[in-house]
């Protein structure tokens, strides 16, 4: 394992469970002084088949989703996507945060499976997978075609990120918005700069959240807050403050996840914690199978975001009360209109 470096969630590459033989690294003692670990970012170029991705989950609340980029430059270290980047031989480590795949042609591929005769509509969820909002996305502006190509189509969408530049679209949102074909959730799993530096170390401030949060809110796009992953011993004591500073910045209704560790994610949290909180990772991992049946991870449908027992248990009333406390409904009050989708040059269906 390697030492943690700074801007980057994790330096180690776990083993691609895809790939047909293991290599291991060897110090032979050859060379004598070692030279800093660096990781520039590199973008790949790619024309997708389609983008919309269907998912028939029980425990999300959407069918369909689009995702302009593979791997995303945030680093959060316990992000659930990290072992996706195994299907393109690539590492759910360092390679998710640093070796970036780009849709180029997203643009005319959304639109074209949205142009399909019989295509019905249903809220489309940008960004699951990745960011739609990383940084590459200043360069790239895959999200910001999509964003006109939905609001051309009339088209319900919803945004989960971490990240200010969501304010660059504002003249996009505020108009998808006045129509009611949009809401916008920040996910929020620490007011403590740090520890948002070593967990999540690409992403905005929490402060710069907040204000883009309340900007939004201001100009009447409708906001919530994620609150995860929530952490044993490391940011669940944060949760009711999360809330509460989410709804003086606007947010209308908010969610909670319990962390969750499929495959390679598990490792690398190991790892993580043993690097940044070497005092207390048993404890954490610990309380963390105690709400996994003992495992490090139960994929069941309807356990899955939540856990089982105490501590579980705990977090859920906490958030209940939280919740209630701050004013603050369920996510599931956005309702957003299907009913004006248009593609260009079709006449809207009459209700």
């Amino acid at each position: 394992m390697n030492a943690p470096i700074r801007g980057r969630g994790t330096v180690n590459k776990p083993h691609n469970r895809f790939a047909p033989t293991l290599s291991e690294a060897c110090d032979d003692g050859w060379f004598q002084e070692e030279t800093p670990l660096t990781f520039a970012t590199e973008v790949r170029l790619e024309r997708a088949k389609t983008v919309i991705t269907r998912n028939q989950s029980p425990d999300v609340g959407f069918d369909r989703s689009v995702n302009p980029y593979r791997g995303c430059e945030h680093g959060c270290i316990y992000c659930f996507a990290r072992p996706s980047h195994a299907y393109w031989d690539l590492s759910p480590g360092i390679d998710f945060e640093t070796r970036l795949i780009a849709k180029t042609n997203l643009a005319e591929c959304l639109e074209e499976q949205l142009s399909k005769p019989g295509y019905q509509p249903a809220p489309i969820a940008l960004g699951i997978n990745t960011d739609a909002y990383q940084p590459i996305e200043r360069e790239q502006r895959l999200t910001r075609r999509a964003l006109e190509i939905l609001l051309r189509y009339r088209h319900p969408l919803s945004i989960i990120t971490k990240s200010s530049l969501i304010l660059r679209d504002l003249d996009l949102l505020q108009e998808l918005a006045s129509l009611n074909l949009v809401s916008v959730a920040f996910s929020i799993t620490t007011l403590d700069d740090e520890l948002k530096r070593i967990m999540e170390p690409r992403t905005a401030s929490p402060g710069a959240r907040l204000r883009a949060m309340r900007t939004l809110h201001e100009h009447g796009v409708p906001v919530s807050v994620m609150a995860a992953p929530m952490i044993p011993m490391i940011n669940d004591s944060e949760l009711e403050q999360i809330l509460e500073a989410a709804s003086e910045a606007g947010a209308r209704s908010a969610a909670y996840v319990l962390l969750r560790l499929p495959l390679e994610i598990a490792g690398l949290f190991e790892q993580w914690l043993r690097d940044h909180f070497p005092e207390r990772a048993e404890h954490v991992m610990s309380l963390i199978r105690q709400s996994r049946g003992g495992k490090d991870y139960d994929s069941r449908f309807g356990s899955r975001m939540r856990g089982d027992g105490v501590f579980a248990d705990l977090l859920a009333q906490r958030f209940k009360l939280a919740r209630k406390r701050f004013d603050l409904l369920r996510r599931d009050t956005f309702v957003l209109d299907c009913g004006q989708f248009a593609p260009p040059g079709r006449q809207m269906t009459l209700l």
